[in-house]
């Protein structure tokens, strides 16, 4: 993997949001030690100074925080998701939807991340190259879907990839150097997966993820803002 590229020299901040969850503390420990940045700040609902998707208070001051450094922020890296949890899993079939937990998946996958775009996006540099990267997922895209199920986590994430691809043509108006995207990081062995490994399904360690992730990040141009990208920065279908 060639040395990442994200922020431009040596200069400017990297957040990574979702430092407590298996691949964002994965992400910031591997931005850390590539020492590219001039800080890896990691924020998380757990945090000393919480950052919760479903507090629009929260994300506006840690944005806010952000800002008062007085450095350029040149990487914003949303590792956040919900699957399953607190009695939640993927609907096998239609029968098992259930209006809360649809409304949930869509507050912490779609809505949240939408949040962010609105608190840190205008934050970034007016020039020189910055990156939003949020975490979706292949099973968001509607084009391959070929099994159904898990009607809350895919439609949430489908529309998530609608909200980057929404937000990259506004973000392009203003800050023409900037690029957003969506990626799908594979399946990366963590909690949120462990319950749902089949034989034979590739499954990456979460430092495997990371430093993929990075490449992925550090290699993309401006021309790939607003597109949904797989861990090798190969397009999926919406």
């Amino acid at each position: 993997m060639r040395d990442c590229d994200c922020s431009a020299g040596h200069t400017g901040i990297a957040i990574v949001i979702g430092v407590s969850g298996t691949i964002g503390k994965a992400v910031s420990e591997h931005l850390s030690a590539m020492g590219v940045f001039e800080a890896v700040i990691g924020l998380s609902r757990s945090g000393s100074d919480p950052l919760d998707l479903l507090s629009e208070d929260s994300i506006a001051h840690s944005a806010e925080q952000i800002a008062k450094s007085g450095k350029a922020l040149r990487l914003i890296f949303d590792a956040t998701g919900f699957l399953h949890g607190d009695g939640v899993n993927p609907e096998k079939t239609w029968r098992d939807l259930n209006p809360l937990a649809m409304a949930h998946a869509f507050a912490i996958n779609a809505i949240g991340p939408a949040l962010l775009m609105k608190h840190f996006l205008p934050r970034l540099p007016r020039r020189g190259r910055s990156v939003f990267a949020t975490l979706s997922a292949k099973v968001g895209s509607i084009g391959d879907n070929k099994l159904g199920g898990w009607y809350s986590y895919r439609a949430s994430k489908a529309a998530l990839n609608q909200l980057v691809r929404t937000a990259s043509i506004e973000l392009a108006r203003t800050h023409p150097d900037a690029i957003c995207v969506a990626l799908h990081p594979g399946t990366v062995a963590s909690r949120l997966s462990d319950p749902f490994r089949k034989d034979g399904l590739d499954v990456v360690s979460p430092d495997e993820a990371a430093a993929r992730l990075v490449n992925v990040v550090s290699s993309l141009d401006v021309s790939a803002s607003g597109q949904f990208l797989d861990y090798r920065g190969c397009p999926l279908p919406w």
